[in-house]
């Protein structure tokens, strides 16, 4: 693993291939890892890049106020990389829509997996299960505690909140996670205690928000938006409005699949970025 510095900010960072430019950005329950398959896979036929955004990985957040798109584009520019295609998961989809409304004539075409979205409010009952999650994964006094950066971080918590995260995302609340591989649920649990455990004790900064909620109208480029029908409901329900709002946007339902179907059904994920890139 490499890092690459932008604006004053080592980030973790891996690059390989040649051809049109594509850029992984990753979920918010993991770091560049969790493109392994497609990072390979798609080096044979373009300019791959993968990082660790801001405060994930071995990217450190720095104090100040920062936004993930406008790292993105600054990393573009360090690499003298001028349009690239998107593939994001979670919030990385996300980071790759207010790219897309920043800087559209450098975004080529937007691939996004169980994608959110800047600034959504998530429905009542998806926060209730999270906040109820967390409740009996971390005890209320500890878990304020690890927020306001003060204190320890005593590594069963953060093991605990990233079994709640696979049971109610990368499995999906209707699914044991038996049914996924050991190996993904071993490497989902690794990069996902050390989400928690950075966020837990770094220094604190404030992302800048922008207003995609209402812009995505605005959003030309061609893009692909696959949901695992599996994933909670909340961000089944997200996917569908991405797809009715996106002016050239195609659906791909993944049958029985959660949150991170580039870990789970990686040759299906690759087929279509094949296809679609």
């Amino acid at each position: 693993m490499a890092t690459i510095e932008v604006g004053g900010t080592a980030f973790g960072y891996d690059e390989a291939g040649e051809g049109p430019a594509v850029v992984l950005l990753h979920a918010a329950l993991g770091d560049r890892r969790m493109w392994d398959a497609q990072f390979t896979e798609l080096a044979a036929t373009h300019r791959v890049i993968r990082y660790d955004r801001r405060g994930f990985g071995e990217t450190r957040g720095e104090t100040g106020e920062h936004a993930h798109y406008e790292d993105l584009l600054a990393l573009l520019d360090a690499r003298g990389i001028e349009q690239a295609a998107l593939v994001g998961a979670s919030m990385g989809g996300a980071c790759a829509l207010d790219a897309a409304l920043a800087a559209p004539e450098r975004i080529t075409r937007l691939v996004l997996l169980g994608s959110g979205l800047t600034g959504h409010s998530w429905p009542d009952h998806m926060q209730a299960d999270l906040a109820r999650l967390a409740a009996e994964a971390v005890p209320a006094d500890r878990f304020a505690r690890y927020q306001s950066r003060q204190g320890d971080v005593e590594e069963a918590d953060g093991r605990a909140m990233a079994e709640a995260n696979i049971r109610y995302l990368v499995a999906g609340p209707s699914r044991d996670v038996s049914v996924l591989p050991d190996a993904m649920v071993a490497a989902v649990r690794e990069m996902c205690e050390q989400v928690y455990r950075h966020d837990w004790s770094a220094p604190q900064w404030t992302e800048r928000i922008p207003d995609t909620r209402h812009r995505l109208a605005e959003i030309a480029q061609p893009a692909l938006v696959v949901i695992g029908t599996a994933d909670a409901p909340g961000l089944v329900e997200l996917s569908a409005h991405l797809a009715e709002s996106l002016p050239q946007a195609e659906l791909v339902e993944l049958a029985g699949t959660g949150h991170l179907p580039s870990m789970e059904r990686p040759a299906e994920v690759n087929a279509l970025l094949r296809k679609f890139l």
